[in-house]
């Protein structure tokens, strides 16, 4: 037995005294509320990509390209020379091609094949998503200003209003004649 922990002895109890954790023993949570009690929080907000991370990962796509090429020319054994004036051609016209507007975003032209993300590029798939999105807003015809869930509360507005016109209304009959009372 050590720092006071499990039994003084073994003997007589049936097991070795060996003492350990209890894996099954959940902790109770720090929040009492599972959910946040304010509402701004509960509002979908969309993650917005490093565009720095973005940058370096599409010139580092240039880089492997580059290299790849490197590699190969250096397994046919051409000359240095010629290697690096080949390399630099690639990595211009590779450049040339990155700093380009994307022509994806005009209307003539057909949207570039969804691209599959792995799990590390959470700054690609956001960008993706925000393209996508805009896409299909654009589609829809929604406006850039939409709030979510405003079409529910105009209506609730118009009730509203038309049940205080209503009250309102009542009002003004009861305070007065009636209009039966008028008629007679």
């Amino acid at each position: 037995m050590s720092d006071n922990v499990g039994l003084t002895t073994p003997r007589g109890s049936g097991t070795s005294g060996y003492v350990q954790r209890n894996l099954a023993h959940l902790r109770p949570r720090d929040r009492a509320a599972p959910y946040p009690r304010d509402l701004e929080q509960l509002k979908h907000r969309q993650r917005q990509p490093d565009q720095g991370i973005l940058e370096h990962d599409r010139r580092r796509e240039v880089e492997v390209k580059v290299f790849e090429l490197r590699d190969r020319l250096e397994d046919e054994g051409i000359e240095e020379s010629e290697i690096d004036r080949r390399c630099d051609a690639l990595r211009q016209d590779l450049q040339a091609k990155l700093d380009a507007p994307s022509s994806s975003s005009s209307r003539h032209h057909p949207a570039q094949p969804r691209k599959n993300f792995k799990a590390h590029q959470v700054h690609e798939l956001a960008d993706a998503k925000i393209k996508e999105s805009e896409r299909l807003r654009s589609a829809l015809k929604i406006s850039k200003d939409y709030e979510e869930g405003s079409h529910w509360r105009k209506q609730e507005d118009r009730l509203r209003k038309a049940q205080e016109r209503e009250q309102q209304e009542q009002q003004q009959g009861t305070g007065g004649e009636s209009k039966r009372d008028r008629r007679d």
